[in-house]
């Protein structure tokens, strides 16, 4: 069995675990004392006496060999006699505790009690509990780092077991539904969520050491805006009931505070979509954004390419990571630069197709032959969204080694600067990229727009998709128009997803494994 099911006070196991700990109870020890302070951890331990000599179990147990407190959950016990060994593992790692029938005392075991220590801890524990050890290290006969434990303390009697020690926890619902039994029982899981911590650590350092402030912002917006999706939405009873919206992106907020002067700021925060899940999608997610005043797409490509580049060399100490997909293996090479393409260069030279020599129908005409798209939206679509869709379709899936694709039709955002090339501008080209690994986009920048007449039509223009029926389109911010206004310096900025760079770094397919709490359908549905 590998977890206890929800009606879990009926279970077997809990019943048992439960009339022990009245047990315990009646011995006048407390089951769950307020402080115990370990000084060692198991690893620690592991690496410091790695190459030294030690004694056995004799001189431990006479205290003539190094002492040491530990604490942690008690993942394996066998009875051998006068002795008994187990293992507890410990945010470290594991390491092999042995009892003895003479020397082992237990915490608030009184000597008059019918039961003896080394009884004690054989019928009165269990595989879970979380312990305290006080003791002696020495070596076993195999070389195994061991403590001879003088006196154990009970910290925690849990009332349900621990997944099967053979089977451990398979079902990939339960491990990311009850995500503390999977780091409990499955070490590679608890490896990647530490390693996510450590990006997002490299990550906010990284940009602290260009200059960067680090802010927070509101995370209810009356209006939402920055990117195209559809919002979550809820009420705010203090003001009435206030339609209120979970922010979408973290874009708007921090231009108005480059418009109040902080040339410099970033956010690692949750953004909210109401919209599918998949291996690369959850409705909450981390992102990254950053701006930066004076700066243009240029400078954010190189800071963009050069994080990457920072985060291999500090993790793996090289910039080339092999990653297998789909049963193929890919040397990933994030060393700067990385290459550039525009958009429309990107079009011809991996599906084939010259744009600028395509008319609308011949483009719709392709984007109808790939079958994933219905042909209203085809339909619907302004020339500037079909070479997009077509980028999509046709090219995304070829972007194995990092690319940065630039220079894209001013219809897939309402937020960036014209092209500074007037031909470019002409055709409604923006000064904005994203960049791709494994077939995949990471980052969305743009070199930022500053004209406050064109920020309007743009933005109205979104307003009236919205009110024609697109879900994804952005209301009429009337307070962002107005920052602008008052004048926002020339700027770029960037929005960098987390949750899919810690993907990249620890080799895995699916944001699930890189969330320590996943969206999931409720247990009772399921």
């Amino acid at each position: 069995m590998e977890t206890a099911s929800p009606d879990y006070h009926s279970h077997e196991e809990f019943q048992l675990r439960r009339k022990k700990l009245d047990e315990i109870l009646t011995l006048d020890i407390d089951p769950y004392p307020a402080k115990f302070t370990p000084t060692d951890l198991a690893e620690e331990l592991k690496e410091t006496f790695a190459e030294k000599s030690l004694g056995h179990s004799e001189e431990a147990g006479n205290g003539e060999t190094p002492e040491t407190t530990v604490a942690g959950r008690l993942v394996l016990f066998r009875a051998m006699g006068k002795n008994a060994f187990g293992h507890i593992q410990d945010s470290s790692g594991r390491i092999q505790i042995m009892f003895n029938r003479d020397l082992t005392k237990v915490t608030g075991l009184s000597e008059e009690a019918e039961i003896r220590p080394l009884k004690f801890i054989e019928k009165k524990l269990d595989l879970g509990d979380i312990i305290g050890i006080k003791g002696n290290l020495f070596l076993t006969q195999k070389g195994e780092l061991t403590i001879f434990a003088k006196e154990v303390t009970l910290l925690c009697k849990t009332l349900l077991p621990l997944p099967d020690k053979h089977s451990g926890l398979t079902d990939k619902g339960v491990r990311y539904r009850k995500r503390w039994l999977d780091l409990i029982s499955n070490e590679e899981s608890k490896k990647i969520l530490l390693l996510r911590s450590f990006i997002v650590q490299i990550s906010r350092k990284y940009f602290e050491d260009l200059g960067f402030l680090e802010v927070e912002t509101p995370i209810l917006q009356n209006v939402y805006g920055g990117a195209a999706a559809r919002p979550f939405k809820t009420t705010l009873n203090a003001l009435d009931h206030q339609e209120m919206f979970l922010r979408i992106s973290l874009e708007i907020p921090l231009k108005k505070l480059l418009v109040g002067g902080i040339d410099k700021v970033f956010e690692i925060s949750k953004v909210f979509r109401n919209e599918g899940i998949d291996k690369t999608h959850n409705p909450e997610f981390t992102e990254l954004e950053a701006y930066a005043a004076y700066w243009d797409y240029n400078d954010m490509m190189e800071a963009m390419e050069k994080l990457f580049e920072t985060i291999a060399l500090t993790l793996f100490k090289t910039t080339t990571l092999s990653i297998e997909r789909d049963g193929t293996t890919h040397e990933i090479d994030v060393k700067a630069p990385w290459k550039r393409l525009t958009m429309k260069e990107s079009i011809q030279t991996y599906a084939h197709i010259d744009v600028d020599n395509t008319s609308d129908e011949e483009l719709a005409k392709i984007l109808t032959e790939t079958g994933n798209l219905a042909p209203d939206e085809i339909k619907k679509a302004t020339r500037g969204k079909r070479i997009a869709m077509l980028f999509e379709e046709l090219v995304e899936h070829h972007l194995i080694q990092p690319h940065h694709i630039i220079d894209h039709p001013i219809e897939t955002t309402p937020l960036c600067k014209l092209h500074r090339d007037p031909s470019q501008a002409k055709m409604g080209i923006v000064e904005r990229f994203e960049s791709f690994i494994l077939g995949g986009e990471f980052c969305n920048a743009y070199t930022e727009l500053n004209d406050p007449v064109l920020q309007r039509k743009l933005l109205e223009d979104q307003a009236a998709q919205k009110q024609a029926g697109d879900e994804e389109a952005n209301p009429l911010d009337e307070e962002f128009i107005e920052a602008i206004c008052q004048g926002m310096p020339p700027a770029s900025g960037i929005g960098i997803g987390i949750d899919r760079m810690v993907m990249l770094f620890t080799k895995v397919e699916s944001i699930r494994d890189v969330l320590y709490f996943p969206l999931m359908r409720s247990e009772h549905e399921s």
